[in-house]
Order: structure tokens, then sequence, then C-alpha cells
């Protein structure tokens, strides 16, 4: 019986990391750019510093992880990429039609849990739809940027 090495570098998780970091260097960039600023509580780019920071230390965990594997990864588990795809595109198509952002967040969130094994539709439909509300609510009202509206939304 063999054992693999305890450090080999798995590439793919790497090109992850990498591109993460190069992700969050063109937020930050755009972020110092923005001429929109808020005039009370936080704007758009402390928002955006938020997100790019996040990217930076995701980025960092990958390529920790990539010089940190121990073994293959498993396969592909191509019925969760489905489900995921299906909520993308939920998504996008509730923003196409004017649905709005929380009905079209509500499937996302909802189809994504279906993608890691949770079957309670409906409790994750409810979940989904009390945290897009959130979302927009503090986009929409904290930071005062507009995200796309359905009824619903215009009713907040």
């Amino acid at each position: 019986m063999s054992t693999l090495p305890a450090s080999r570098l798995h590439k793919p998780t790497l090109t992850i990391g990498i591109a993460l970091f190069a992700i969050a260097l063109i937020t930050w960039r755009d972020a110092s750019t923005m001429q929109i600023r808020a005039s009370y509580g936080m704007g758009a780019d402390a928002a955006s510093y938020f997100v790019a920071a996040f990217l930076a230390v995701l980025g960092g965990g990958h390529i920790l992880a990539a010089f940190r594997w121990a073994s293959e990864p498993g396969q592909s588990d191509w019925k969760a990429v489905g489900w995921v795809s299906l909520g993308l595109i939920s998504l996008i198509g509730t923003l196409w039609l004017q649905i709005g952002f929380v009905a079209g967040s509500t499937l996302l969130f909802a189809f994504t849990a279906r993608a890691f094994g949770r079957r309670a539709l409906i409790a994750d439909l409810i979940l989904g739809f009390i945290l897009a509300t959130g979302i927009f609510l503090l986009f929409n009202k904290l930071l005062t940027l507009a995200l796309p509206m359905g009824p619903f939304e215009r009713l907040l």
C-alpha cells in the first residue's frame, strides 16, 4: 500500500487562488476610483473594499490549500452543477423579466441548497426570501444602491 506525499501542488486550486487575487485587485482598484460618495453611512466604495478583502482572503486560502493538497479530488457532481446552473438561470430570468432581485435570489438560494444535498425546498425558499429581502434592504436603503426591482421591491 503506497501513501501519497504529504505536500503536492494542486494546480487547479492554485489557479483559482490566483484568479481570486486578480479579481480582488480589480475590485479594489475600481473601489478606489469610484466618484460617488455617500453623504452618510457606508458608501458603495466601502462595500467594494469589503468584497475585495473577502476575495483576497479566499484567494489566500486557495493558495494555501493548493500547497497542502494530500489526495486526488473526487468525481465531479454534475447534478449539483445542474442545480446551481438552474439557480443562476432563474436569477437571470427573473431579472430579465423584471420580476425582481428578491425572487431571483430566493430561487438561487433554494437551488444552491439543493445542490449541496438539502431536500427542504419550502424551508429553503422561505430562508432565501428572508435573506434576499435583507440584502435588498441593505443595498437599497443603507448603501443607496439600486438593485433590480420587481413588484415586491416596489412595496418596500
